[in-house]
C-alpha cells in the first residue's frame, strides 16, 4: 500500500488549521482505528466505532481535507529491511537570522538528496540544551559514523552539542518501538458517546 498524502498544497489547508474544532469523539474512533490498522474497510471502520460506511467515508474525506489524517503508510521491521541501528540526535543550532536558517535548510536538503540515509523526523524543539533533533535508520554503525561527519559540516551547528541515543534494532528486549496502536489506545479513554 503506497503513501497517500493530503491537503498539500490546497489553498484552504492553511485556512482550516486556522480554525481548529475540537475533534468528536466519533472522529477520534475513526482515527484510532486508523492508526490501528489504516488496512481496514470503510465496512469494517463503520462496525468497530458504530456508525455507517456513509459516515466513515464522509468522516474521512473531512479529516483528510483538513489535514488531521496527513497520510496513510504502514511500519516494517526496520531490522528485516537490513537497519540495524535507529538514532536519536540531539544538537544546538547558534542563533541564526532568517539568511542563515535559509542556508541551513537548502544544505540540509542537498545533504539528503545525496545521502540514502533513512531520516524519519527532523525538528525544531528545546530541551537539554538542545534545539534539534533527528531520528535516523542506519544499516551499520560506519554509516551512522557517516552521517554524523555530514552534519557537523552543516552551517550553525554546534558540534560539541551533538549528542546521540542509539538502539540495536537486533535486540530482541526492545518494549516497544514506532507502533501506532499506543496512541491510539491513549485516545479512546476521552470517547465516550456515539455522535451522529
Amino acid at each position: 500500500m503506497g503513501k497517500r498524502k493530503y491537503g498539500q498544497g490546497d489553498s484552504n489547508t492553511s485556512e482550516m488549521r486556522r480554525m481548529k474544532k475540537p475533534l468528536r469523539d466519533v472522529e477520534l474512533r475513526l482515527i484510532s482505528e486508523l492508526m490501528k490498522n489504516s488496512r481496514k474497510s470503510d465496512r469494517e471502520l463503520a462496525r468497530a466505532i458504530g456508525v455507517t460506511q456513509p459516515t466513515v467515508n464522509r468522516l474521512r474525506t473531512k479529516l483528510e481535507k483538513t489535514g488531521v489524517i496527513k497520510e496513510y503508510t504502514m511500519i516494517p521491521d526496520f531490522n528485516q529491511l537490513g537497519y540495524q541501528i535507529m538514532d536519536f540526535t540531539l544538537f544546538k543550532l547558534r542563533a541564526a537570522s532568517e539568511e542563515q536558517e535559509m542556508e541551513l535548510k537548502k544544505a540540509a536538503s542537498k545533504m539528503d538528496q545525496q545521502n540514502a540515509f533513512a531520516n524519519m523526523i527532523v525538528a525544531r524543539g528545546f530541551g537539554m540544551g538542545k534545539n534539534r533533533i533527528f531520528l535516523t535508520f542506519y544499516r551499520d554503525y560506519a554509516e551512522y559514523i557517516r552521517n554524523m561527519k555530514e552534519v557537523k559540516r552543516l552551517p550553525n551547528v554546534n558540534i560539541e552539542s551533538l549528542e546521540s541515543f542509539l538502539i540495536d534494532l537486533r535486540d530482541d528486549f526492545s518494549y516497544r518501538i514506532l507502533s501506532m496502536k499506543q496512541i491510539a489506545r491513549s485516545l479512546e479513554p476521552s470517547m465516550e458517546s456515539v455522535e451522529p
